[in-house]
């Protein structure tokens, strides 16, 4: 890691999300069970929201309340309307488009950084890519991406994407955004300004007999007395392996809740959002007959803020709704083999093609698809995992997905002769036979990021 290359400082425009904006973003990232538990919050905490049976309940402007005087009456003729005017996302003309990748969360890792990427002075690429970045962290904190995906989901450079990457694993907690334990444990030790060079070749090579407690044989291994190793792998173990740890990190479901179910019928595809799974929201009937009459100056603006708060909550759901369900009308028409034949027919597709087809913005495909599943013909799968690029193959004019290839390579190792198991050069031959143009250190990086030992460790006596 290149810790000069923070030596480049540019002005970064700022921009301000209004509370509406917020709200709405906030409301689309959250998975269904998350969201349901925020609707369950509300309806205890605003009096104004009630549940109903009634489909399609859809709000417009008219009914916020600004800071002036209340006109009571003008919000109740828009309630008793039936012709609200409906909101959506994906037109190229909506002002509200987003251009900042970032929303405030409290508690949240994702808050924290996010708040310090606001003080980097960077290029909007660059900020732009920090915080995509940021977006595919797992719970632990790790990277759960590739570089080479965050350059082919935003079509940056892979320079540009080892730069963001670099900015974002030198904030804090330390450690973040490292993609396995040893690069965690290594960004520390840099950090701290730790060089001795046989500290990080036990965390290469010996982190296994470290957790062991065989100090004696990784002294021998390094060939430094016992005392001087003792030492560093008492080091190694102050050094954080989570540092997600103490933050929230949005992760509440225990199960998984699909957002919409993929049903065949006949030859043709549809979605089925899961409604059902959230209580249907409006207006409190009393409260509009309160609206009426009331004079009071307090009271009149506790009910013009729970009003908003109200109607935000119920547009936000909605354009979620929406959001996600045009989302999966292109994921369907890109990946139409997928849904009829299995997973080998997953095609590359990355985050910019959803985003170019219903002209928004990629982060709000991010957030959308954000931990987040369906129901298929296949079984429940996180729509993130339809996602990847690809690799050339010479039996067809499509690439290869890169799910496709690991799971190739999962499926040899699984079938191997563990007396003999196949070397990553074994793998790579096949696959090429295969048409499948893909080298060795390629190979060793997909079975490493799937947690598959290496052969020697595979092998059985």
């Amino acid at each position: 890691m290149d810790i000069g290359m923070f030596q480049n400082i540019q002005q970064q425009q700022k921009l301000i999300l209004t509370h509406e904006m917020q709200q709405s973003l906030k409301i689309l990232q959250m998975p269904i069970v998350e969201l349901k538990q925020e609707v369950t919050k509300e309806l205890e905490e605003n009096p104004l929201l009630e549940t109903t049976q009634e489909d399609d309940i859809q709000m417009n402007d008219d009914y916020l309340v600004e800071n002036e005087d209340i006109d009571f009456n003008m919000l109740i003729n828009t309630m008793d309307k039936d012709d609200f005017s409906e909101t959506t996302y994906n037109t190229a003309s909506n002002e509200r488009k987003e251009i900042i990748s970032f929303i405030k969360e409290k508690g949240t890792l994702r808050q924290y950084l996010s708040e310090q990427i606001i003080d980097l002075q960077e290029e909007n690429q660059v900020i732009r890519a920090c915080n995509y970045i940021v977006d595919n962290l797992d719970d632990r904190g790790y990277l759960d991406c590739t570089v080479e995906e965050v350059a082919g989901n935003l079509r940056i450079s892979i320079e540009e994407a080892n730069y963001a990457l670099t900015l974002v694993q030198n904030l804090q907690p330390c450690g973040i955004a490292a993609r396995n334990l040893k690069e965690c444990l290594k960004i520390q030790l840099i950090n701290s300004g730790i060089e001795e060079p046989k500290i990080y070749k036990i965390i290469d090579d010996y982190l296994e007999l470290v957790a062991q407690n065989k100090i004696k044989q990784i002294a021998k291994n390094l060939g430094i007395d016992t005392k001087k190793t003792q030492e560093y792998c008492d080091l190694i173990k102050t050094l954080e392996p989570k540092p997600s740890r103490g933050f929230f990190t949005g992760e509440l479901e225990s199960f998984v809740i699909p957002e919409a179910y993929i049903k065949s019928i006949g030859d043709d595809f549809y979605i089925i959002m899961n409604d059902n799974f959230l209580p249907r929201l409006t207006i409190s009937e009393s409260y509009k007959k309160l609206i009426k009459t009331q004079t009071n100056e307090e009271v009149s603006e506790f009910i013009k803020n729970k009003l908003n708060s109200a109607v935000y909550l119920i547009k936000g759901i909605e354009n979620r709704n929406k959001t996600i369900y045009n989302i999966l009308m292109v994921i369907i028409d890109i990946q139409r083999k997928y849904f009829e034949a299995g997973e080998q027919y997953l095609k590359p597709m990355i985050i910019a093609d959803i985003a170019s087809r219903l002209e928004i913005h990629e982060s709000t495909v991010s957030r959308a698809i954000r931990d987040k599943y369906i129901g298929t013909p296949y079984g429940t799968v996180k729509i993130k995992d339809l996602f990847s690029t690809g690799i050339e193959s010479k039996l067809t004019d499509d690439n290869v997905s890169i799910n496709h290839i690991k799971t190739e390579i999962k499926k040899m190792i699984d079938n191997e002769d563990k007396s003999k198991p196949m070397s990553d050069q074994d793998i790579c031959d096949i696959l090429v036979s295969r048409k499948i143009e893909i080298s060795r250190r390629t190979v060793a990086k997909y079975r490493e990021g799937m947690g598959i030992m290496s052969s020697s460790k595979r092998k059985k006596y």
